[in-house]
């Protein structure tokens, strides 16, 4: 379990080429970085900083503590965060926010 304040979206380029959007912090972006330089990914991006702390951030991130824990910098994989369907669509909910979707 972690205790994750999510403040950025960044998008993640998968090593297939497939891209995601991920509600994230400086700290998990970090670790994102180190996953592309370690070529578990092939790049992270911040898209936005700061966003607003709405009900469906606070939501997304009582999900993402519960399920969750930030990996540590020798990791050997970089793990997504799946989400489940009602997940993806408080997710969808933050992208049009932010005017991102």
């Amino acid at each position: 379990m972690s205790n994750e304040t999510l403040t950025l979206i960044e998008e993640i380029t998968r090593n297939d080429g497939s891209q995601y959007y991920e509600i994230s912090n400086m700290v998990q972006n970090g670790r994102a970085e180190l996953a592309a330089v370690r070529k578990f990914i092939q790049s992270v991006r911040i898209v936005q900083l700061n966003i607003p702390r709405s009900s469906s951030v606070v939501k997304y991130e009582e999900y993402i503590n519960q399920n969750f824990t930030m990996p540590n910098e020798d990791m050997d994989h970089f793990e997504e965060w799946t989400r489940t369907p009602e997940m993806e669509q408080v997710v969808q909910s933050i992208l049009r926010e932010n005017h991102v979707a």
